[in-house]
């Protein structure tokens, strides 16, 4: 199988600062990889490199077989979607017209029936008309992964299934809407997505992803399933905890571990039946 994005020796820095050293990393088609690690490790940075945002000091990206910055940038668009971990609209644009901007210049029925879908997806139906900003945090955060998904949309039907790279999507989200986004994404995969995923919250990366790429200090130090890179020695050397793995804390303290949200909206399970 000819990998979706292939990173060979890559490295990044800044001034004296390395922030990737030498990282290769090959991801196939359909997979779904979370990018976990401590503060500093390189994650955003690995996500703007493979996405083209930036360029590598050294090393190679392909997507697709080819150079991300060797894409004209309306065609890129067409191959990977982006979802930075911080955006912010300076414009008074509706919910909906924040969505619709995932389709470039595309109108039409088409588009309008995406932007519904993705509105639903993300549990936005209701504010379409509301001034984005007018939205909480996490709130913005679900429109705009809608309007990744618009993208997505649009460049699959030209393209075929594209890439999407998330910089921690549920970051501001609350414990239901952080398990409609990860059921969100696998369904993205099911369609044949790619979906590579900076992560924080560790026991959601072990739900989301099946294969989970630990970073440390701009080096790839752990790639695998979450069995293999989800271990006490890993959480001792990385991230310098004291694990526990599989194991619940002292009796009495509460111990929060969802598996799935309670159910899918209609609308969704009809489009998937």
């Amino acid at each position: 199988m000819t990998p979706v994005i292939d990173a060979a020796s890559v490295s990044f820095r800044v001034g004296a600062k390395v922030l990737l050293d030498r990282v290769s990393l090959s991801i196939n088609p359909g997979e779904t990889v979370a990018l976990v690690g401590p503060n500093g490790a390189g994650k955003s940075t690995l996500l703007r490199v493979l996405s083209g945002e930036i360029a590598a000091a050294a090393g190679t990206i392909k997507l697709k077989g080819r150079e991300p910055r060797s894409y004209r940038p309306r065609v890129l668009a067409l191959h990977r979607a982006v979802l930075s971990q911080s955006i912010n609209v300076a414009f008074p644009f509706s919910v909906a017209e924040v969505v619709r901007m995932g389709a470039g210049e595309r109108r039409g029925p088409t588009v309008e029936s995406l932007v519904d879908v993705a509105l639903t997806e993300v549990d936005l139906d209701g504010f379409r008309d509301r001034i984005i900003s007018t939205l909480s945090g996490g709130e913005q955060q679900r429109a705009h992964f809608a309007r990744v998904m618009v993208q997505l949309a649009c460049g699959e039907a030209a393209h075929g299934p594209g890439v999407l790279l998330l910089d921690e999507p549920t970051a501001s989200l609350d414990l239901r809407h952080q398990l409609d986004i990860a059921a969100a994404t696998q369904r993205c995969v099911a369609r044949g997505i790619t979906v590579v995923a900076i992560l924080h919250a560790l026991n959601l990366a072990t739900l989301f992803a099946g294969r989970i790429v630990v970073l440390d200090r701009g080096r790839v130090a752990a790639d695998g399933t979450p069995q293999e890179t989800i271990t006490d020695e890993i959480l001792d050397r990385v991230f310098g905890i004291v694990g526990a793995i599989g194991r619940v804390p002292a009796p009495g303290t509460p111990f929060v571990l969802p598996h799935a949200a309670r159910k899918i909206p209609r609308k969704i399970a009809e489009m998937n039946s």
